[in-house]
């Protein structure tokens, strides 16, 4: 099977015997013992094309599948037999990688002592398959590619401030109260916004912030500092709550949430320390980022 299935996929007997890493006339025997055993003409030859039956492509595709099926039958108990080693390289958005990443590789490497990880944390679009990525936390929606991904979350958002800018008169009740106040935006390009929802309800901010800032741990800082209102992932924002330095805002009001995935090269086959390691991810997400959600 997996010799016709070469010859078909690979258009010749030469570059079939290539892919299977055999000879040609070795293969030709082959496929020549295939029809004779089932009584049926599998493929037409010429000295300078090949081509498929109608028999030859039902049988290929029957074929396809029963082997898809026993590599699959193997993959999922090598996967759950093989433990993870080999080095890992893994990469993420520089504030949620220092924030939350670093944690999962420290249990990750704490529970398979084999693995080494390489990881590198940045804010461009790493292109996982010419860099040689395995494994690529992300945040927000993924863009249409050939890459498989697994859903880990979703981050939720907040309105904060200090409750020492909230004193006396800088209070806030409704939407229409932000414009009147000290705003801290995030804001990496573009004019600087927040477009809210409540329920049904959605509120488009749009002004002049006291201070546009390209990161969110920035804007949690100068919230901390008294300096004015900032829209905050929870998960950042809301151990500060607990500590009563920082207080929510019109807590009905925040940003539609946004996914987190961990992204990986498309195959039948994952390794076990790519498993091992988006396992992990999503249950750590689970664990330390959905409790504030």
């Amino acid at each position: 099977m997996q010799a016709f299935i070469a010859v078909v996929t690979e258009g010749s007997f030469t570059a079939a015997a290539e892919r299977l890493e055999t000879d040609k006339a070795r293969v030709s025997r082959i496929v020549s013992r295939m029809e004779a055993k089932l009584g049926a003409r599998l493929l037409n030859r010429s000295t300078r094309h090949l081509s498929v039956t109608e028999v030859g492509r039902d049988y290929f595709e029957r074929a396809s599948s029963i082997l898809a099926a026993a590599e699959a039958a193997e993959s999922a108990v090598a996967q759950r037999t093989q433990e993870p080693k080999g080095r890992l390289k893994v990469t993420a958005g520089a504030e949620f990688g220092t924030m939350q990443v670093d944690g999962w590789i420290a249990a990750f490497l704490q529970k398979w002592p084999r693995v080494t990880v390489e990881v590198e944390y940045t804010n461009r679009l790493v292109d996982i398959i010419h860099e040689g990525v395995d494994v690529a936390v992300r945040i927000g929606p993924l863009q249409n590619s050939e890459l498989s991904a697994r859903k880990l979350g979703e981050l939720t958002y907040g309105l904060y401030a200090s409750p020492e800018y909230l004193q006396g008169d800088a209070g806030v009740a409704t939407i229409d109260d932000l414009k009147r106040r000290h705003l801290i935006m995030h804001a990496p390009r573009g004019r600087p916004a927040w477009n809210l929802v409540n329920g049904e309800e959605t509120e488009r901010v749009w002004q002049a912030p006291r201070c546009a800032v390209n990161n969110t741990m920035a804007a949690r800082n100068l919230a901390l500092s008294g300096l004015g209102i900032a829209q905050l992932p929870r998960y950042m924002a809301e151990p500060h709550v607990l500590e009563g330095a920082l207080v929510r805002v019109l807590p009905a009001w925040a940003c539609i949430p946004v996914p987190v995935h961990a992204v990986f090269a498309s195959t039948r086959y994952m390794d076990p320390k790519v498993r091992g390691f988006v396992d992990l991810c999503r249950d750590a997400f689970k664990a330390n980022v959905e409790c504030f959600c």
